[in-house]
């Protein structure tokens, strides 16, 4: 089984909603369906977390294809954590950090000082140090919850390319489980991925392996379109 897992397009970071594509998000997932359907890549079976962002990029991915593709099985399991939650909780827990800075508009402000924030942040929960704020996923329940989306692809006995479609963090913990990664790797690994990115594995003696990471292969001629967050 060969596994495309795609992050979603550029969402709406800094709006009052942004769990909605921009419209260059939307156009990164036209391209990817579009490079796709010129690679003559099918897949037999689409997962889908169940965000809009999620839905909206497969939406914009279908449009490209043109074509018709199986329909999507949603699985909450590929919903990335609440990025609003563990920014705010950190923030709070550790004012003083200069990362912290910018708490009362993180989406606001310059790209490097959003991601010392973000980096700090993701450090400090899997970490474990967030673990008891509550309005935060645990950082073990986060793990055993993508967990879950990989046993669904283990229990696929078919092969043949398998599409789907989350978010960062979601993609982060595949990797991690494809190459034994600890969780202090986890920050660094997730600010790296950028928006549409193909992140390609195949199942192989019950375990995921990497193929490919982070991939941009339907924006190869357009870097103007690349964007992390």
């Amino acid at each position: 089984m060969r596994l495309l897992a795609v992050r979603h397009g550029q969402a709406s970071a800094g709006t009052d909603d942004y769990d909605r594509l921009s419209p260059l998000g939307a156009e990164q997932s036209r391209r990817l369906g579009q490079w796709l359907a010129h690679a003559g890549i099918r897949p037999r079976r689409i997962l889908l977390g169940a965000m809009r962002r999620h839905q909206q990029t497969l939406d914009a991915l279908l449009e490209g294809y043109d074509s018709p593709l199986p329909g999507a099985e949603y699985l909450d399991e590929l919903n990335e954590f609440d990025h609003d939650a563990v920014l705010a909780a950190f923030c709070r827990r550790h004012a003083d950090h200069p990362a912290a800075s910018i708490a009362a508009a993180p989406w606001q402000a310059q790209p490097r000082e959003v991601g010392r924030l973000v980096s700090a942040a993701l450090g400090a929960w899997s970490s474990g140090s967030l673990d008891d704020e509550h309005a935060v996923e645990p950082w073990p329940q986060f793990r055993q919850r993508v967990g879950r989306a990989i046993d669904v692809l283990h229990a696929d006995p078919d092969n043949g390319a398998v599409l789907m479609v989350s978010s960062g963090g979601v993609l982060t913990q595949l990797l991690m489980a494809a190459l034994d990664a600890p969780d202090s790797r986890a920050a660094e690994l997730n600010l790296g991925i950028r928006n549409s990115a193909v992140c390609e594995f195949v199942r192989n003696d019950g375990r995921l392996r990497l193929l490919s990471w982070n991939g941009l292969p339907h924006l190869a001629d357009a870097p103007e379109l690349w964007t992390h967050y």
